[in-house]
This record gives C-alpha cells, structure tokens and sequence, in this order.
C-alpha cells in the first residue's frame, strides 16, 4: 500500500499526469508535457524513458520551433477503443488505438426510431466484424464510446427526452451495449460527440471554448468549456433547438412554439421545397443543388442559415465562445450557410463577441460523432489500468 504524500506515491502521480496528458493529446513534445503539467523538463524525461521502457508510450524524432524535438505519443499497442454512433438514419462504427488513430470504420442505413433492440442487435454484430476485419485482440478493448441523437438524463443514463426516441423509452444505452459487448460503455449525445471530434480531430484543434451545431433532423449544440464538454447538471445543455424565436410560430415536438427547430431541422424545412422538387428529397440533396445554384434551395439553406446565426448570437453572449463549428449536412453548403449565420451574429451577438468568433464548417462531416465517440473514452477512461499493465513492480495500484 501507498502512503499519501510518500516517494512512491507522488511518482504514480507524476506518472498518471504525464499519461493523461499524451491520452488526452494524441502526441506531445516533452517539452510541451512539461508545460501543460507543470513537472521539470528533466522529472518529465525520466517519465518518459520509465514509460517507453514499460512499453505505454512511443516517442519519435520531430521538430518544434525548427528545433529537433522527441514527440511521445501512447504505443498503439497499449489499448483499443470502438466507437458507435446512432444518428437517426444510420449507426457508424469505428476502432482506433490510444495513440488517436483511426484503424477502421463501417456505416450502415439503420431507422433508429424503430426498435433500440434491432439497433443494438446490429450495432454488436457490427463492432463484432471491425474487430475481426482488424484482427485486433479483444482483451484490448479498454471501452467503447456511444452516442444517440438525444439528451442524457445524467442521473438515470437513459434519454433525457422521450419525444426524440420513443422506442427508448426506458433504456439505458450505456447499460445496454455493456451487457453485449462485456466492456465498459461512455454514453453522450451526438452533439457533444461532434464536439469532442472536431475538437481532436478536426475544426476545433487547438481552441479551448468552441460550440459544435449540428442541424439534422433537430438541431443540437455540443458545448466545450475551457476544454470541457459542458453538459449542464442534468445532462440537457446545448439544446439549442429550443430556443423560442417566434412566439406565434409552428408547434415544435417539445410542446413548445416557434423554438429554432422549426425553421431549421430537416423535417420542418424539406416541406417547404417538395412542391417544387419532389417528395424524396433530402437535406443532403437541398444542399447540392444549392450549390448547382439552385434558386429555391440556396434560399432555404440562407433562411436556415440566418435562424441559426440567431441562436449563434445567444450562445455568444452568454458563453462567449471564440470558434462556432457546423456540422452535419448543413455544413457542405459552405459559405452560402456561413455567412448568413456570421451575418445574423454580427447583428445580435455583442460587438467585442461577435469579433472574437470564428465561424467554420466542420472537418469530419458525418464522421464527427463516430470520431467523437472515441475521444470520449480517451477522455473518460482512467491511467491505472496502463500503468498497471507496463510498470507493475515500480508504480503499485492503490488499494
């Protein structure tokens, strides 16, 4: 047993931190280690060479600064994570290592409203192939990385709102993947998740305070605080779709009238061009043709564009975020979305917060939550196990 406050116990800390932060990083110089933990350049060398010589960390040759630099990044062999993504016309799946790389992903048209037991009946067999097609060894698996396309109710981990998943009445997703696939399963929204994915690994690299906004069939906003995802105490923050904008508006399915929902998700606006262009069209499709230059369509996609700015502004003068990042569908329309949303927050954002924002679209498109996924067991999952496993004589678990 470790003694708080002795030798060995202020080592395993020094230890956790210096994982923690490559885990959370994907790759670091030491040099950039010893900054963001605060430890010695030469307490974080010895870290590492400890580290590499437990087989827990690589480290490469690079350059920062033009200098020649050592970039330490988790060993590829030191754990597996698997991602699965339910948007409400596909589940995605996706396996990558501890060093923030992707090994494998796989989609497949899914109708999540119909039934959560078909869904995660679908979603293992999925996993079940990646991890065959890989060839990885299950007992890697350190967890597995969830979204739905709602609100989690973070004292039950059921969905938060049974008028977005009615078959999920009751049931807990986290609980649920975790009895079919045996390993630890991290439960968040797909807003969150695209958060999290643009943040490692897209748009969103390098900010500390950024709003993901996904428009698709309801519209979400995956909040990142001082480099947190912020989900509020009872897990339904950045519900931006249910912002009020007109009183006197359509009727949205929170019971409300006239939230943003209504004159952006797919399902309120597709009707407004079926007359025109048929019953089978699609957001996707909108957005394409309104890059063909589509006259109706690039009207549409500028009025959805302008009532998302609105809500935008919201965000800006009560979070103050530097960088807003759209994603799904929407944000292939590029700057005929864009700048009617920069020109709705210039007119209702605070001035010194408007000039602050960067608007951008995101990086990963549809691969945002399923990416997501794995960060947030990056994120979630704790260093003993890693540590237990390479450096079971010096570093002792406490117990």
């Amino acid at each position: 047993m470790e003694t708080p406050g002795s030798q060995s116990s202020l080592h395993r800390a020094n230890l956790e931190r210096v994982v923690r932060a490559v885990r959370m990083a994907g790759s670091l110089t030491q040099a950039e280690i010893a900054r963001g933990t605060g430890l010695s350049a030469a307490t974080v060398s010895n870290i590492v060479r400890e580290l590499k010589e437990g087989g827990t960390v690589e480290v490469t040759p690079t350059s920062a600064g033009g200098r020649r630099a050592r970039s330490v990044s988790l060993s590829p062999e030191a754990g597996i994570v698997l991602g699965v993504d339910f948007g409400h016309t596909h589940l995605r799946v996706a396996v990558g290592n501890l060093a923030h790389q992707v090994l494998a992903e796989e989609s497949e048209p899914l109708d999540v409203d119909a039934s959560y037991a078909d869904g995660f009946g679908r979603a293992e067999t999925l996993v079940e192939r990646l991890i065959v097609t890989t060839g990885i060894d299950r007992k890697k698996v350190v967890g597995v990385g969830l979204g739905v396309p709602g609100p989690i109710d973070v004292e039950s981990g059921t969905l938060g709102s049974t008028a977005i998943l009615p078959g999920w009445t009751g049931i807990n997703p986290s609980d649920e993947l975790a009895a079919r696939l045996g390993v630890p399963v991290y439960v968040d929204n797909d807003a969150n998740l695209g958060a999290l994915g643009e943040m490692v690994w897209g748009s969103g690299r390098g900010v500390r305070d950024l709003a993901y906004i996904k428009v698709a069939s309801g519209v979400g906003a995956g909040l990142v605080i001082a480099g947190r995802i912020y989900r509020g105490p009872g897990g339904t923050a950045g519900e931006i779709g249910h912002i009020t904008l007109d009183e006197a508006g359509p009727v949205c399915r929170c019971g409300n009238r006239g939230c943003l929902e209504t004159f952006t998700a797919a399902r309120y606006v597709l009707p407004l061009l079926q007359p025109s262009h048929g019953s089978d069209l699609t957001m996707e499709r909108v957005v394409q043709l309104a890059r063909e230059g589509d006259p109706g369509c690039r009207r549409v996609v500028a009025d959805v564009g302008r009532h998302v700015g609105s809500g935008v502004a919201n965000l800006c003068n009560l979070l103050n975020p530097s960088r807003v990042v759209l994603g799904g569908d929407l944000a292939e329309a590029g700057e005929l979305v864009l700048a009617p949303i920069r020109e709705s927050v210039s007119r209702y954002a605070i001035p010194s917060a408007a000039r602050q924002l960067s608007v951008l679209p995101g990086a990963l498109g549809g691969r945002a939550e399923v990416l997501g996924a794995l960060a947030l067991v990056l994120n979630e999952m704790g260093d003993s196990t890693l540590l237990e496993s390479a450096l079971p004589s010096t570093t002792p678990a406490f117990t």
